[in-house]
């Protein structure tokens, strides 16, 4: 889930650190708006305030008496959580005065403005379908290095560095090239195919490992008036979600990373087209339910929860989000990708699982000290034990489960983690090349797949098309694995 073997030249490597891990968690969607016009350049220090003394309780040196700002996004985790992390810092930071903090759902309209005047937040949950593109950020030395927070005492235990307390990979995850930091990642998701245990037993079916048993499930549900799939049609970009790690299950991990790596002809790799006619069958064979392609991510998951509807490419954000309009003995449950056949290169139960709700200190914040130790402050085991027991997650903080009920969500998110193993795969190219992903992949071919309108053949073609154009554009960073 992250990466390593960094070179300073050739960008962001990486190692398999995902590998048996009993954790799961929610972010909000990894869309990937950009900032056009970012303005460039180091960080400010005009603007900043005194840095404070460090001592034991204040490890990062804040200043006690000014204000931190932090801006979050209004998702399926919804604002308490954060509140109440700014209330513990406001109790050890008395003469800073209140947290000005705000929440919005359209994080790049509303801060871009902000990040080009040089007056950005001091902290940042970079998320939702409107959210800043990480690659350019990062590109545009628009951030923070986090290595400070990391390597500063954990806040419930003065001898362990921060670092220390997190779960594999979320550091690296938040590396794009070297060893600086630049994002942390709060939550631990996992992406799959979620569904009712009582609809699927219903239909007196198992969840299908094989495309054909997938077909044939669809078509018992056709048969009873319940679409096969839905999904959110207005932000194709889910449905990577499952269709990349059932692109690895097919044709192996290092075809994700060739994608990732822009390289020539990545997209051409038979895994791809397998993949894509399997999706494109779901369309011809009627199992998409009515109406999907106008549905956004919130009206999908109640169609979804109505029964309309079997399956949902998802994030573990799912929970919390369609929790309004889930019955009480809807069985929630998911699982990784169904696979092609018993050829595939990986076996079933291969899922994507990774850091998710990124969260930023811009490199032009007034107060980044503070922004940092508020971080710090969501990191503790009371902070992260409060967002799982109220959103149905768990945190990057690699513990904070003590005396909490798993929900039926996260149960089966970690039994399928469990299920998988090794085989874990972290897909990059929603981090370091958003407007590719969401815009070009997502919005210009996918939706177009599911819809009918594009078969395999052209989709193949016009995404390769994209990366490739992509990767010749000298005006964006890029980056590999290692």
């Amino acid at each position: 889930m992250g990466s390593s073997a960094q070179n300073k030249q050739n960008g962001v490597g990486r190692r398999d650190l995902i590998k048996r891990s009993a954790a799961l968690g929610l972010v909000a969607v990894p869309t990937m708006s950009f900032l056009s016009a970012c303005a460039s350049g180091d960080s400010d220090s005009g603007n900043k305030v005194e840095k404070g003394k460090k001592t034991e309780k204040n490890p990062l040196g804040v200043n006690e008496s000014a204000q931190v700002e932090f801006v979050l996004f209004d998702g399926g985790f919804g604002k308490e959580y954060a509140e109440d992390a700014n209330k513990i810092y406001e109790k050890n930071f008395p003469k800073a005065g209140k947290v000005k903090f705000t929440t919005t759902q359209t994080i790049q309209p509303v801060l871009q403005p902000r990040f080009n005047g040089g007056t950005p937040p001091d902290l940042i949950d970079n998320s939702g379908k409107d959210q800043m593109d990480m690659g350019v950020l990062v590109g545009k030395k628009q951030l923070s290095d986090l290595t400070t927070l990391l390597d500063s005492a954990s806040y419930d235990d003065p001898n362990k560095k921060v670092r220390d307390t997190l779960r594999p990979g979320i550091v690296e995850m938040g590396q794009f090239e070297g060893e600086q930091v630049w994002i942390l990642y709060y939550a631990y998701t996992l992406y799959g195919v979620w569904y009712s245990q009582k609809a699927l037993d219903g239909l007196d079916e198992t969840y299908p490992e094989t495309w054909d048993d997938m077909l044939k499930v669809c078509e018992k549900a056709k048969r009873k008036g319940i679409a096969g799939w839905t999904y959110a049609g207005k932000h194709p970009y889910y449905l990577p979600f499952s269709l990349y790690p059932m692109i690895a299950k097919r044709g192996g991990r290092e075809v994700l990373d060739a994608i990732d790596n822009l390289e020539p002809n990545a997209w051409k790799h038979p895994a791809v087209k397998e993949c894509f006619e399997a999706y494109y069958e779901l369309f011809k064979k009627g199992y998409i339910l009515k109406g999907t392609p106008g549905l956004d991510h919130i009206q999908s998951q109640t169609e979804w929860t109505k029964g309309k509807a079997l399956f949902i490419p998802n994030g573990s954000w799912v929970e919390n989000e369609a929790a309004s309009t889930m019955p009480k003995d809807f069985g929630l449950t998911v699982s990784a990708p169904t696979g092609i056949d018993s050829s595939d290169k990986m076996p079933f139960g291969t899922i994507w699982a990774s850091g998710g709700e990124p969260f930023i200190v811009p490199a032009k914040a007034k107060n980044p000290e503070g922004g940092m130790e508020l971080l710090r402050t969501m990191l503790s085991e009371e902070s992260s034990k409060n967002f799982t027991s109220k959103v149905k997650s768990l945190t990057a903080f690699n513990g904070g489960t003590t005396g909490i009920d798993l929900s039926p969500g996260l149960k089966a998110g970690v039994a399928a983690l469990e299920k998988a193993g090794e085989n874990v795969v972290n897909p990059r190219l929603q981090d370091w090349y958003g407007q590719l992903q969401r815009e070009q992949i997502g919005v210009a071919v996918l939706s177009g797949l599911l819809a009918g309108s594009v078969t395999p053949a052209e989709a193949v073609k016009r995404i390769q098309d994209f990366a490739d154009a992509t990767a010749k554009d000298d005006s964006i960073k890029h980056y590999k694995h290692q």
